[in-house]
């Protein structure tokens, strides 16, 4: 199987990565799920589209308690999405047409359905099954009450107790118990997941909770005091690495063996964290010694605004560059609510308030939301190091914030009471073409709902149109190769206010309008533009261009 990315082994610090939510991208037989022949029928659309790489989500065998992330073997393909050998035929293919494979990696928790965790709920307390988890007895006079006050991500207490009167550790759905990574087994057996995948040609991974696999379990276990705490935005309140199970500093020594495992390939396996931490922790996680990226969630989270962008692109840069690393960027992916829609809601709203509307509180305009997301594709593609971009964003798709409760399949919603709406807005199935049962997602219906307008986004509906959205991204990623080099920008300092101007190498420059108003259009000539000037030749507001 040829190995493309020998021609560079550094084809990831500049790289476009494509992430696939395998059950919703193509449904090759039928049953209303997507699968990896799906994926690998519609590899040409990626490779039309300009991408370097294709981040896959989890697609092993899986309950589905958390959408594909509750693993219940780690090496292998739930059976309904298909098979190993439906595996190594996508990774022969995605490398015939250049493509790099990444997939993801889900070491902090396994399922509940785990032989590792039936095998520890049958031997009992004090076995050594038990040791691969965080089994404690409970608090109270019988034990009745969990080990401590520490909070699931997904809300709820986060201890779960078994019938002989045990508690286990799961930061996530009760479905998913944390594993024990003291453990020298837990570790051997992620070496040899790592080795199974790379051994069958995947070129990298995407590190899933990588900031909370190392853990204080030191006895007794230390209470929070307050349930704020124990979520991922807690780490700003406590001394740095001293949270009881985020962003600890032993959790550093683990990615620094996976480093040694990843670099005796030739080329060296890629991998990339996602880390819910402040930007001078994240960049620990990309340091060369260990993965070499993590995700940038400050830019994803930061506001249409061209202070608070600049400042974090600035920062960002800074950061990745003083830890040898190269910056990522990121506006959408599987777990928050899809671009063109989150950066026209009004600041200071509530993305799960706005949700539970069924997205009419406030109501968000799709075409102006649409124009907001091209001119911050342009923005990031022009940014130095890697974009990632999640399935359905080079459509246009805005989020389906209207899905009725009845077809929820996010356990947020039920974890937390029916009071966080969840994140199934983003995973509905992607449309293919204008027409049948499931806009040609497969053959017959899809596993979520797709609304009526879908077929509007479709690829069918774009391609080849001119000024279509997925037509812009074609252009832009064919130009990005061509303009793209180095890793620094200079920054303007004489545009007018509310306007990001910025120099790349060979004198190609990138100006974006978030002022409100046209600007007049510096010198130059435009390559790009994700949305038409206007008549007098200003660039207009929420809009990018290209330079040169």
């Amino acid at each position: 199987m040829p190995d493309l990315s020998s021609r560079n082994p550094d084809w990831w610090r500049q790289a476009v990565v494509y992430q696939v939510y395998p059950r919703s991208f193509a449904d090759a037989d039928g049953d209303g799920f997507g699968d990896i022949r799906g994926v690998t029928e519609r590899l040409a659309h990626l490779a039309t589209l300009g991408v370097d790489a294709l981040w896959l989500s989890p697609f092993y065998p899986s309950e589905l308690a958390d959408g594909g992330y509750d693993v219940a073997d780690h090496r292998d393909v739930d059976p309904r999405l298909g098979t190993l050998d439906d595996f190594d035929a996508l990774v022969e293919e995605a490398h015939r047409l250049g493509l790099k494979v990444m997939v993801d990696i889900v070491p902090n928790h396994t399922s509940h359905q785990h032989v590792w965790f039936q095998q520890a709920l049958v031997d009992g307390p004090g076995s050594a099954a038990r040791e691969r988890y965080v089994f404690r007895d409970g608090r109270g006079a019988h034990g009745e009450l969990p080990p401590t006050d520490w909070q699931s991500v997904f809300g709820g207490s986060a201890w779960q107790r078994v019938p002989d009167g045990q508690w286990y550790l799961h930061l996530f759905a009760a479905q998913q118990p944390d594993l024990n990574w003291a453990h020298d087994e837990v570790r051997a057996d992620f070496r040899t997941t790592l080795r199974f995948w790379a051994d069958r040609g995947v070129d990298g991974f995407r590190i899933d909770v990588a900031h909370a696999l190392a853990k204080d379990l030191a006895e007794p276990l230390r209470d929070l005091g307050d349930p704020a705490l124990s979520g991922e935005e807690a780490l700003a309140g406590m001394p740095p690495g001293s949270h009881p199970f985020f962003d600890r500093d032993e959790v550093h020594e683990i990615y620094r063996d996976w480093r040694r495992l990843l670099d005796s390939y030739s080329p060296p396996r890629m991998a990339v964290a996602e880390a819910w931490v402040p930007g001078p922790r994240r960049v620990l996680y990309a340091r060369p010694e260990e993965l070499g990226q993590a995700f940038n969630f400050e830019y994803l989270q930061a506001a249409w605004d061209a202070r608070e962008l600049r400042r974090v692109i600035g920062d960002s840069l800074a950061q990745a560059h003083a830890a040898g690393a190269s910056a990522t960027w990121v506006l959408s992916n599987h777990d928050v609510v899809r671009h063109a829609s989150r950066l026209m809601l009004p600041p200071g709203t509530d993305d799960n308030a706005w949700l539970l509307s069924g997205g009419r509180a406030p109501a968000v305009d799709r075409s102006a939301g649409l124009r907001r997301a091209r001119a911050a594709t342009l923005l990031m593609l022009a940014l130095p190091g890697s974009a990632y971009v999640y399935q359905g964003e080079e459509l246009g798709l805005p989020e389906v914030a209207d899905l009725p409760v009845t077809v929820l399949q996010d356990p947020i919603w039920e974890q937390t009471g029916r009071v966080r709406k969840g994140r199934d807005g983003c995973r509905v199935p992607l449309p293919w073409t204008t027409g049948g049962p499931s806009y040609g997602f497969g053959g017959s219906g899809a596993w979520l709902p797709q609304p009526e307008w879908f077929a509007e986004y479709s690829v069918e509906a774009q391609d080849g149109v001119e000024g279509a959205t997925l037509e812009l991204y074609r252009r832009a990623l064919r130009l990005r190769r061509k303009l793209l080099e180095g890793e620094f920008l200079t920054w303007a300092e004489d545009g007018p206010e509310g306007v990001l101007q910025f120099a790349r190498s060979d004198g190609w420059r990138c100006v974006a309008n978030l002022s409100g108003e046209p600007v007049p259009l510096p010198a130059g000539e435009v390559v790009i533009s994700s949305s038409p000037l206007e008549p007098d030749g200003r660039l207009g507001n929420d809009t990018t261009v290209w330079l040169t």
